[in-house]
C-alpha cells in the first residue's frame, strides 16, 4: 500500500490519508471503534460476525457539520465481507495498525504503524545527511 500525502493539505483524519477512499476510511474507523469496545482486540469469530454484519448492511450515526452547526444523521452503510477482508483489515495488519496473534486467534490494535513512521524518518534523516 502506498500513502501519498501533501502536508500542506493533511486530512483531519488519518484514515483518509491512508485509505483512497471516503467509504474504505469509514469502514476502518468502525473497526477501531469496534475493537476499542472491545477492549483494544477482537477474535476471528467476532471479526467475521463484524464482517457480516458491514456485509449485510448497518445503520450508523454520522456527525455532519453545516457551518456553525454540527448535526448526528442515520446513514446506512454496507461493505462487501471479501472486499473489507482484502481492502480494510489486510491492509492495516500489513501496515502495523492491526496485530494477528495466529496461536489466540486474535486481532488487536497496535502501535508498529507508529514506529515504522518513526523508522521512516530516521532513514530520510540519514539521507539527507550522507555525503
Amino acid at each position: 500500500m502506498v500513502i501519498l500525502f501533501d502536508e500542506f493539505h493533511l486530512p483531519k483524519s488519518i484514515y483518509d490519508v491512508i485509505f483512497a477512499t471516503d467509504q474504505q476510511a469509514l469502514v476502518a474507523k468502525l473497526l477501531i471503534v469496534e475493537m476499542k469496545k472491545h477492549g483494544g482486540s477482537l477474535g476471528k469469530t467476532e471479526m467475521s460476525m463484524f464482517a457480516n454484519q458491514l456485509h449485510d448492511g448497518t445503520t450508523i450515526e454520522v456527525e455532519k457539520t453545516e457551518g456553525e452547526f454540527k448535526k448526528r444523521e442515520k446513514m446506512q452503510i454496507s461493505y462487501n465481507k471479501r472486499q473489507f477482508y482484502d481492502r480494510i483489515l489486510t491492509p492495516m495488519r500489513s501496515m502495523g495498525m492491526i496485530d494477528y496473534d495466529m496461536y489466540q486467534k486474535h486481532y488487536t490494535i497496535s502501535d508498529k504503524f507508529n514506529k515504522l513512521l518513526i523508522k521512516f524518518g530516521l532513514k530520510w534523516v540519514q539521507e539527507v545527511n550522507k555525503q
